[in-house]
């Protein structure tokens, strides 16, 4: 391989990963999600510890019957994301 092509690779490689980052969080999306942590930060060290991100939200809101009314409260309030497409 020559260097132009290996050059040419590495753009592609570099824009193809660019592409794939997933857009950041509306501003009320973010605010939502700091209200759940901040409603529900001791029912995630008893319900779901050790659990962060995106798992840490799955695990609450599968557990709503374990945790705090102000819990429940902020994430009724949190969007749900989409679901992935059917195949």
């Amino acid at each position: 391989m020559t260097l132009r092509t290996l050059a040419l690779a590495a753009t592609l490689l570099v824009a193809t990963a660019a592409q794939a980052q997933p857009p950041p969080p509306s501003p009320e999306v973010q605010a939502a999600r700091d209200a759940v942590r901040k409603a529900c930060d001791s029912d995630s060290k008893t319900t779901c510890a050790g659990k962060e991100g995106r798992e840490l939200f799955q695990c609450l809101r599968a557990n709503t019957d374990k945790v705090s009314a102000g819990c429940k409260d902020a994430l009724a309030k949190l969007p749900r994301p989409p679901a992935p497409p059917q195949q």
